[in-house]
């Protein structure tokens, strides 16, 4: 009972601030409609430079093969699974003029078809020849997209050549996409990453609401009652958990609205949330166990998100440093952080099709750490609070 009173409370003051609670709310949706619009609802194009100089060869018909062009339009014809292009070809006069336009990132590689191109293709074709063919290509390579971008327009040009001179690939190679995978758009295949940040952000207000009751006095006086830091903080919690699963379930209707496609029941990924939201909040209260004002506990704050945004693997993929394996599985060093969990979690559901049962490890192992968590914050709050 007394849990039930602290929540109703928290959640009144929470009301009263309609600022804190309408941001809180509209973060998340906002934040996946700014990225639905980045990635105009679908998947990123690549702009790849060429410079065709290919002089063409006779076919001893009186027509001329150009095969550059052939190879050109090879590169445009790369999509992704749903039809959209993968790769957008435009042609330059010579390569000095890529340099400019790769330093301003505006496209992410340049390749250089040379003029005895269809030559060189004929001579192969017809077996009069067996000189190779060199296509120059490069690129600012601390550009994160140039690796993507110049692989596929190599290989696009490379089955060209195999598939013009008729000759025969020594490797042959079958790709088989898990789940959903290569339908995905690049707005579907980052939502899960989003969700989970919507999530991460709860942690601000977790601790601010603590830290007002502390600057405000209120704490003062809910001492004089009968009440234990497990009842003030799981009423606080509570109250917590049930704005982070409102959250997550209006971040989710907002990525169904700009076509979001979930492979898996969207009301497991909701349960994910919802855990995480608990971990997240027991993170707050640690945080605000150390503040003592509305002010500190926002700065102080910083320094968990910080660690959730850049090591769990939401917003970047990070490597896995194993250090030991339980129950078949991998721990890692980040895998401490409750979202490393929700994202891999999220991804199987979202993404792969998974049931609950295919996620019961990632489950488990956020309940242990949200109940880890909650533990210290409670023991914290009872040892410098109260």
């Amino acid at each position: 009972m007394k849990i039930w009173v602290i929540f109703l409370k928290t959640w009144r003051e929470m009301r009263r601030d309609a600022w804190m609670l309408g941001l809180t709310l509209a973060f998340s949706p906002l934040f996946v409609l700014i990225y639905w619009v980045f990635t105009q609802g679908g998947s990123t194009s690549y702009t790849v430079l060429v410079v065709n100089h290919d002089q063409g060869a006779s076919t001893g018909n009186s027509q001329v093969w150009y095969a550059g062009e052939e190879a050109i339009r090879m590169i445009e014809a790369v999509r992704y699974a749903d039809g959209k292009p993968l790769l957008r070809v435009k042609l330059i006069e010579n390569k000095e003029h890529a340099h400019p336009v790769l330093r301003d990132r505006a496209a992410v590689a340049f390749l250089v078809i040379p003029p005895d191109f269809s030559k060189t293709l004929m001579a192969l074709k017809t077996g009069e020849g067996s000189d190779s063919v060199t296509i120059d290509f490069g690129g600012d390579l601390t550009n994160p997209y140039y690796m993507v971008g110049a692989t596929l327009a190599i290989s696009a040009v490379d089955n060209y050549i195999i598939q013009a001179t008729g000759q025969q690939a020594l490797v042959h190679y079958a790709e088989e996409a898990l789940g959903a995978s290569a339908a995905r758009t690049e707005f579907e295949a980052y939502t899960p990453g989003i969700l989970i940040f919507a999530v991460i952000m709860l942690i601000f207000l977790a601790a601010m609401v603590i830290a007002r009751e502390i600057e405000t006095g209120a704490l003062r006086r809910l001492q004089i009652t009968p009440m234990s830091s497990f009842d003030f903080l799981g009423g606080v919690t509570l109250a917590m958990v049930t704005l982070g699963t409102i959250s997550v379930l209006l971040t989710f209707l907002t990525a169904l609205a700009l076509g979001f496609r979930s492979q898996g029941p969207i009301w497991a990924a909701v349960l994910v949330g919802s855990l995480t939201s608990l971990s997240i909040i027991g993170v707050g209260m640690i945080v605000a166990c150390f503040a003592r004002s509305v002010s500190q506990a926002f700065v102080i704050a910083n320094f968990p998100l910080g660690l959730f945004m850049f090591f769990s693997g939401a917003i970047f993929p990070v490597t896995k440093i194993v250090i030991f394996q339980f129950a078949g599985h991998e721990i890692g060093l980040y895998d401490i952080l409750p979202p490393t969990y929700a994202v891999v979690a999220l991804n199987k559901i979202l993404t792969l099709g998974a049931g609950l049962g295919d996620v019961a490890f990632e489950l488990g192992a956020l309940t242990v750490l949200s109940m880890f968590y909650f533990a210290v914050g409670v023991w914290l709050f009872q040892r410098l609070r109260l």
